[in-house]
């Protein structure tokens, strides 16, 4: 049986803005990313990605909207990496760096997709749209995906993942 790693991964949305990431140290280190991270044994998926956010940017919430959900497969690697993908238009606070982390406000149609993780470029649309997402991808190293799939689910489905 395949070992899995749940994670959460959280993105701070105004109407034509999003909040990005630049990872500073770790996996995914040099690229643009939401706020997320590992859930702890002792805390659900929605209270560890409102911890990691708070930890990661200095941003507060209470309302997060699950949006997606998304396996990740490394050749490499027997872990399968499990992120459930929220989104909130509501938080508190100021917008600072963290040891892990430099956020940066962008425009939605200025994203700096060629300075994230490929898979992006695929799910993002479903995300902006407003529409909730399942999708797998396989990658041989950080930059290649050799496959995926990617499907659109109601709210209801999501919510059972």
């Amino acid at each position: 049986m395949t070992a899995r790693k749940l994670l959460s991964l959280v993105f701070v949305r105004k109407q034509a803005e999003i909040l990005l990431g630049l990872k500073k140290r770790g996996f995914g280190e040099g690229k643009w990313n939401g706020f997320g991270g590992k859930v702890e044994a002792n805390e659900t998926i929605l209270q560890g990605a409102i911890r990691e956010l708070k930890e990661e940017c200095g941003l507060s919430t209470s309302e997060l909207r699950k949006i997606g959900f998304l396996e990740f497969e490394f050749e490499s690697d027997p872990t399968l990496l499990e992120v459930h993908v929220f989104e909130t238009y509501k938080y508190h606070g100021e917008v600072t760096e963290s040891d892990e982390m430099r956020p940066q406000w962008y425009d939605l149609k200025n994203i700096p997709f060629e300075k994230m993780w490929p898979d992006d470029a695929y799910w993002f649309p479903y995300m902006f749209r407003e529409e909730p997402f399942k999708g797998y991808f396989l990658y041989r190293g950080i930059d290649l995906i050799l496959k995926h799939k990617l499907e659109k689910l109601d709210l209801e489905k999501l919510s059972t993942i």
